[in-house]
């Protein structure tokens, strides 16, 4: 198999966005952390115009659905072939026939959460598809979707949105984006718990000053202190995670 390797050798991680509006993905990504990320190429992000696959002359990719109701409905033939296209070219790059997995972002999906997020951190490709109107015509999704996600219980107005967030939150779990590789083992969801509070200068600011113990200098002290405030603060904002956490930690 060949993989893409940057200029430090490590593995790239390539993003491919199915979408009918790929500049509102490029202007969303190409900032701030992912977008340095793609310049020192650990991460590449592709957004495919849909679009630019329609066999309709006036560049046509919906249609009115059968059996009526309100909007309409992204069609199967443009959905497949923009799909198929990007397969094809991972297929050559990697010199195989094991097809990438394909995300369709909707409501009706598992759940996104940091354990699907490290998951998929580990792919080489990922292709997400992003809906729009009242949806993809079910008969293509049967054909190419390897996985439905959701960030939420809310509809939006397409899956750009909840694409860019999926990106957002995968890229940063692969090897060189961060600058500091412990950032993405010690913030919230790490371990089932939410992040411990943290400070920086000055030491007092509106009266309210940084707890001693993180000034000590003793490391053993303060990691124990994030420890307990990391439990605290789940214990109080998601006692869901909590229980998990203490049902998890009881039976090691």
């Amino acid at each position: 198999m060949i993989c893409d390797i940057n200029i430090s050798g490590v593995i790239m991680m390539n993003f491919h966005i199915l979408t009918l509006f790929p500049d509102m993905v490029m202007q969303g990504l190409n900032t701030s952390i992912i977008g340095r990320a793609v310049e020192k190429e650990y991460i590449t992000i592709d957004a495919v115009n849909i679009r630019d696959y329609t066999l309709d002359k006036h560049g046509k990719v919906d249609d009115y659905t059968y059996g009526g109701g309100a909007g309409m409905l992204m069609q199967a033939q443009p959905v497949y072939d923009a799909c198929m296209a990007v397969q094809a070219k991972i297929a050559e790059r990697k010199k195989n026939t094991v097809g990438a997995r394909v995300i369709y972002v909707t409501p009706q999906g598992k759940t996104f959460r940091q354990e699907m997020a490290r998951e998929m951190a580990k792919e080489e490709d990922l292709i997400f598809l992003c809906g729009h109107y009242e949806g993809v015509d079910e008969r293509v999704l049967e054909e190419i979707v390897t996985d439905y996600v959701s960030i939420g219980d809310y509809v939006l107005t397409g899956g750009e949105l909840p694409a860019m967030v999926m990106v957002d939150a995968i890229a940063r779990l692969v090897p060189g984006v961060l600058h500091n590789s412990d950032s993405a083992v010690t913030e919230s969801f790490h371990d089932g718990l939410l992040e411990y509070p943290q400070y920086s200068r000055p030491e007092v600011w509106r009266d309210k000053r940084v707890p001693e113990i993180l000034l000590s200098g003793d490391h053993a002290k303060v990691d124990a202190w994030r420890l307990e405030q990391s439990i605290e603060r789940t214990r109080k904002l998601r006692p869901d995670l909590y229980a998990a956490y203490i049902e998890n930690h009881d039976e090691g």
